[in-house]
């Protein structure tokens, strides 16, 4: 056959005539080109020139069988189909290849994998239909054979094609992205691909998981380290248990200053670290660090850390980590032990009353027996322990730590801290001593602990000396005209006429509260 009907033959069976030559050129200059850009598709592209090379083979037979059997003929008609459509695969992965990957991608504008395999496996339906009516084959017949063998292959794969929707669904809600870290069921672990009927997850044991996606859209998944879509650092917790002897301000106070002042590997400076108490135990606080990790992969590590850091704090600090439960504190408890702990503590409880200038009038035996009726208040910081215009008739005696008062202005869009108490101090005496509302907030510094006297614990000891209520009015006047005087600038006989005035005013209500007019 000379080489001039043969080249006429082939131009036919490839059906774009003399410019088969320049598409052929321009498939191979698309190839090479991806081949030097794209370094990920080159498996790709290399099996496409492969399968155009078949096709130029099957349509080279097809152009001898044209001059031998005629292109009528059967042999013809499906060698040449099947050429084009070889042809017409290689031609659709390469056109793919550098719409999505060399135009799209770089503004990205690149749909998910399995969008653009959908559209690509769309064009090979598309082509091998528009060839097979090309040969002449009745596309009727085919379409109704189609349509039982779609139902027998639907009914047989309902596991395969739930799979292959998830994954779409998956893909094109872009609820999860490869790189994300995912929590489905007990596996946990980092998105690696998104295929066809898998999701696969690398664990952090270096296990590879491939969860069906079908199980992936009926399951909850939780993604790690997101939030409002826009990733972010991942809390972590670390539990551990205090002895109650502790408090627990102490004990955050110590593990956040060491957990805070060092740069651990992998740990979010913000949000900062912070230590929170989280229940009460038989025999001890639980208390729980929650910091954030930059990457999830490395958590083990972060965690010891932790941990170690915790534990160097709290030996520090000399706060002891609780005791196993089932340890026993056996103490034998005799009438002579129990007497000297509470004389012990009436002890200290009458030398806060002595150095006291309110209770200055009392005897000796009557700041004995008003110290026996003392109860124990303590507070955290932070705490409020009065507040302004709250009623009470009760005082507080600070033991231990350190408070601050602050008074509101009349119209209550402003205050200001007029004093700081100390241990010694009191405060709250005038609603012990006439049942006023308290005229300013008190709140704690520092954990405090506070001896507390009610207005019923005193009452018996006015009744009995009504004196003491004079000597009592006296001090409080005094101590008011001179707060009058700092905050109106009064001078030294406008103070004495004030107190003079307030000690006659509170004798008489102090009388008319504890109802000594009455007794």
């Amino acid at each position: 056959m000379p080489f001039a009907t043969f080249r006429a033959n082939l131009e036919a069976a490839a059906g774009s005539g003399a410019a088969a030559p320049w598409i052929a050129l321009t498939f191979f200059a698309v190839a090479a080109l991806e081949l030097a850009l794209l370094p990920y598709q080159r498996r790709r592209v290399f099996r496409s020139i492969v399968l155009s090379l078949i096709a130029f083979g099957c349509l080279s037979v097809a152009a001898a069988l044209a001059d031998r059997a005629g292109i009528d003929s059967s042999s013809y008609r499906w060698v040449r189909f099947a050429g084009l459509f070889i042809l017409t695969i290689a031609s659709v992965n390469v056109a793919g290849a550098f719409l999505f990957d060399l135009l799209l991608a770089p503004v990205r504008l690149r749909p998910p994998a399995i969008v653009s395999d959908l559209l690509i496996a769309v064009a090979y339906l598309a082509a091998a239909i528009s060839l097979l009516s090309i040969i002449g084959v009745n596309l009727t017949g085919i379409v109704a054979t189609s349509a039982v063998v779609t139902a027998v292959i639907g009914f047989s794969l309902q596991d395969t094609l739930g799979n292959v929707m998830g994954g779409m669904a998956v893909q094109l809600d872009r609820s999860i992205h490869v790189g994300d870290w995912i929590r489905v069921g007990e596996n946990e672990g980092r998105v690696v691909q998104i295929r066809w009927r898998h999701t696969a997850i690398e664990t952090r044991n270096w296990d590879t998981v491939l969860i069906p996606n079908s199980t992936l859209t009926k399951s909850t998944v939780t993604v790690l380290g997101r939030r409002g879509g826009r990733p972010a650092p991942h809390r972590q917790w670390v539990y551990f248990n205090v002895d109650f002897r502790h408090s627990p301000t102490e004990v955050i106070d110590t593990v956040e200053s060491a957990i805070r002042g060092q740069t651990i590997p992998n740990v979010a400076t913000d949000p900062q670290p912070n230590c929170v108490m989280m229940d009460f135990k038989d025999s001890y606080a639980n208390y729980a660090v929650r910091y954030w990790l930059t990457d999830l992969a490395p958590n083990d590590q972060a965690s010891s850390v932790v941990r170690g850091v915790i534990y160097a704090a709290l030996k520090r600090g000399g706060i002891t980590p609780s005791i196993p439960a089932q340890s026993l504190f056996v103490t034998e408890e005799d009438g002579s032990r129990r007497d000297r702990k509470e004389g012990e503590e009436i002890g200290r409880r009458v030398e806060a009353l002595r150095g006291i200038e309110l209770f200055s009038p009392l005897t000796d035996e009557e700041r004995r027996e008003l110290a026996g009726r003392l109860k124990v208040a303590p507070f955290v910081r932070g705490e409020v322990i009065v507040r302004q215009g709250a009623q009470g008739d009760w005082l507080y005696i600070v033991a231990r730590g350190n408070a601050e008062v602050r008074a509101a202005s009349d119209d209550g869009t402003s205050s200001r801290t007029i004093a700081q108490l100390h241990p010694g101090d009191i405060f709250g005496e005038m609603g012990l001593m006439t049942g006023g509302q308290r005229t300013a907030t008190v709140t704690a510094l520092t954990d405090m602990a506070c001896y507390r006297l009610d207005r019923h614990d005193l009452i018996d000891i006015l009744l009995h000396r009504p004196v003491l209520a004079e000597g009592i009015a006296q001090i409080l006047a005094k101590r008011r005209a001179e707060l009058d005087a700092v905050r109106e600038n009064l001078n030294e006989e406008a103070t004495r006429e004030r107190m003079r005035r307030e000690q006659h005013d509170l004798v008489q209500r102090i009388r008319r509260f504890f109802t000594l007019d009455r007794a």
